[in-house]
């Protein structure tokens, strides 16, 4: 098995970086402490394909595979894993567009959204359906012209200063088989958006909770057909676990690479603090977790390229590995900076401030070890 990176990839690594420490890096900290949502940025990025990564070619995306898509995921975490991931949420909502949306959706939003030009949200979180994303109750109601949403949302990222939402509501019975997914511009009347949550980390992405009240969308804003929204919304949560798994990784590594470059410069006891021990080890699990966890994202990410019928246990792995690992390594980091690691002035409590929320979203991991007990339990899968 062959794990390098071909020259293709490395090109877009290399890409990933130039934009991450021009564009994200020396703002990074600003956008945090302002709660700044970098819109220029996001547009910048649409520039380069990064907000359509692997969205349809069809559409303007790259079509790109989900492993090419990790690649540049990590290098843009490793400077601010905050707008990294909101650019994670674009990407995926923008694939479900362009993979399911009709002729017309594609052609009203196609190219705005894989430029970066518009943004967009996905919603399927809500305040009595967190982790049971099946028991949803918004609800789309037919009529002869279009649909009508009524229902609210919450924790919906960037909420409030997207223009589309992509939006799972209830057209049929309870359970998984009555939910459909639809387009919404963020602007329909009926939409209401509550006060920007105050939250402990990812502070350069809005999240605000969203009422739907009669909001009317043609027949044409349907993804895919009637009853397959559960399904649209569980593909598009095997992806998005990568994403945020990959999001760990780089912030674990700008961490990582932060303490390192530290223990060269920090001196106590007349000797430079690479040179105890102690911190040696500490230094050398850190990096050890990462490599682990980015192992097991890519793996994760090719059984989801390949349609592996385990993918979605892979990628359940993946998450709560990476996540669980990288945090970690971030609070490690911060211990090595010592009280300097608690100051603003560093990067990395802001990295410990924005990974945290990686082990509760797409799935707590929590349910991440459900997925993966029930699928070597219940379904006798030999996962290797």
């Amino acid at each position: 098995m062959n794990l390098d990176l071909n020259d293709e990839q490395r090109a877009f690594v290399e890409a990933a970086r130039e934009f991450a420490d021009g564009e994200l890096a020396p703002h990074a900290a600003e956008w945090d402490a302002q709660e700044v949502f970098p819109r220029q940025a996001f547009g910048h990025a649409g520039e380069l394909g990064f907000c359509a990564l692997y969205a349809p070619e069809s559409m303007g995306g790259l079509g790109l595979s989900r492993l090419d898509a990790t690649l540049v995921f990590e290098e843009m975490a490793k400077a601010d894993p905050s707008t990294a991931a909101f650019l994670t949420i674009h990407n995926m909502a923008t694939w479900m567009v362009g993979t399911w949306g009709t002729e017309a959706v594609r052609q009203q939003w196609g190219h705005s959204l894989a430029t970066g030009e518009k943004l967009a949200s996905y919603c399927l979180t809500e305040p009595q359906a967190g982790s049971d994303a099946a028991s949803l109750s918004t609800h789309a109601r037919k009529e002869s012209d279009s649909y009508v949403l009524n229902g609210a949302k919450a924790f919906i990222s960037g909420a409030g200063d997207t223009d589309l939402l992509v939006v799972m509501a209830r057209t049929g019975a309870e359970g998984p088989s009555g939910v459909s997914a639809f387009v919404v511009p963020a602007d329909a009347p009926g939409i209401t958006y509550g006060r920007k949550e105050k939250k402990m980390g990812w502070n350069s992405q809005s999240t605000r909770p969203i009422t739907f009240d009669n909001v009317r969308v043609p027949h044409e804003s349907l993804l895919a057909a009637e009853g397959d929204g559960f399904k649209l919304a569980m593909q598009g949560l095997d992806g998005g676990r990568i994403n945020i798994a990959t999001c760990s990784v780089g912030a674990a590594q700008g961490a990582y690479e932060a303490a390192r470059q530290y223990m060269h410069e920090r001196s106590q006891f007349g000797k430079p603090i690479a040179q105890f021990q102690a911190l040696q080890f500490k230094l050398a699990d850190m990096v050890t977790h990462i490599v682990a966890a980015r192992q097991m994202v890519r793996l994760a990410a090719c059984k989801l390229d390949a349609g592996d019928s385990q993918a979605t246990a892979y990628c359940a792995m993946a998450k709560r590995l990476a996540t669980d690992l990288c945090f970690q390594v971030c609070l490690d980091a911060q211990q090595i900076f010592g009280g300097y690691g608690y100051l603003k002035d560093y990067p990395l409590e802001r990295y410990v401030r924005d990974t945290r929320v990686h082990q509760i979203l797409e799935g707590t991991n929590e349910i991440m070890r459900v997925i993966v007990a029930r699928q070597i339990l219940d379904k006798g899968a030999d996962l290797q």
